[in-house]
């Protein structure tokens, strides 16, 4: 068999045929397996869903009770036949319960990546390698300038401002998934106890992340209607990206405006959000860990997606793996 007669991307998304399904679709369809809870790629409307418990529950706390018609839910290694094609789900690294997903039949596996990385995060279960036919992966920083720090190094650097100015709030600017609950448990893990603040958006994932059992520290809402903005002078404030270009943000004392994602790295991206202290801290591979994640697995072919495509498969063809990409479209960088 042929792996395009397996799967093979549409304007909807990638399409397994035989299987009657897509994998993170970008338009409600009839059957969808999602590899994990962000909004580009976890969208609401589909008839069928199957996915992890986690993020199927990621999926109910931000589209509501009836983000879909039937829901399944997948554990880790579980293999299930859908209309004759086997498929299971495999950690990713990238948020709570993201996953790859494997889909076989007659021999031939086809691994579909989702976003993941390969750093230690103690907020997600870890990447797990899976052998297979066609590695599907992910590009979001498939440049070859792209080499991410250590990110207990980025937040020491959050940690000596504090010191350095202890009348300023500092604002950090994280993704309200995955994102926002790595860059507290990083901060509690280079040894900060005082209370963290959080934006109202942030709240009931923090709440999920906590009931799954992933240690948060004392985190408490940013309500400054309630508070006067010296309340928060030389405290950490954590929220989403958007919350830091309205008048929020500016009612706090001396606001020192940080964003934890791994584009700032370009300095250009960072001074015009207005980020002071931008934080190199990112939930996807950097270059080098594509490229030994492509070598551990050894996949007989590569297929590239959403991101810098043309780097990673111009590599793939220098060492002598057939690759192409496949030019989805309608994913965006939530969860760098």
């Amino acid at each position: 068999m042929k792996p395009e007669a397996l799967l093979h991307p549409t304007p909807a998304g990638l399409f397994c045929p035989i299987g009657r399904f897509h994998v993170d679709p970008v338009r409600p369809v009839e059957r969808a397996l999602i590899t994990h809870g962000h909004s580009d790629h976890a969208r609401a409307g589909h008839a069928k869903v199957l996915a992890t418990r986690q993020t199927l529950d990621i999926m109910r706390l931000r589209y509501g009770e009836d983000f879909c018609g039937e829901e399944q839910a997948a554990s880790f290694g579980e293999e299930i036949d859908v209309e004759g094609v086997r498929v299971s789900f495999h950690p990713a690294g990238h948020v709570l319960g993201s996953a790859q997903i494997a889909i076989e039949r007659q021999g031939l596996r086809i691994v579909v990546s989702g976003d993941y990385k390969r750093g230690v995060d103690p907020t997600c279960a870890p990447f797990v390698p899976v052998a297979c036919d066609v590695f599907i992966t992910e590009a979001t920083f498939g440049l070859p300038v792209f080499h991410h720090p250590d990110p207990r190094d980025e937040i020491d650097k959050l940690l000596t401002s504090l010191k350095q100015f202890p009348e300023r709030s500092h604002l950090v600017g994280a993704y309200a998934l995955g994102k926002a609950q790595r860059v507290i448990r990083l901060i509690r893990d280079c040894g900060y106890s005082e209370p963290i603040y959080i934006h109202g958006a942030l709240a009931k994932l923090c709440d999920y992340y906590v009931g799954q059992g992933i240690d948060l520290g004392d985190i408490r809402p940013a309500t400054i209607e309630k508070s006067s903005p010296d309340a928060f002078k030389g405290a950490v404030i954590v929220g989403p990206p958007s919350a830091f270009q309205d008048r929020w943000a500016r009612r706090f004392n001396e606001p020192l405006i940080a964003f934890a994602s791994g584009w700032m790295m370009v300095r250009q991206r960072a001074r015009q959000g207005g980020v002071e202290l931008p934080l190199v801290i990112s939930d996807h591979c950097d270059w080098p860990e594509l490229l030994s994640t492509i070598e551990e697995i050894g996949p007989s072919e590569v297929w590239v997606t959403h991101g810098r495509e043309e780097a990673l498969v111009r590599w793939c063809e220098l060492k002598n793996i057939p690759a192409r990409p496949l030019h989805l479209v309608g994913y965006e960088d939530e969860g760098d």
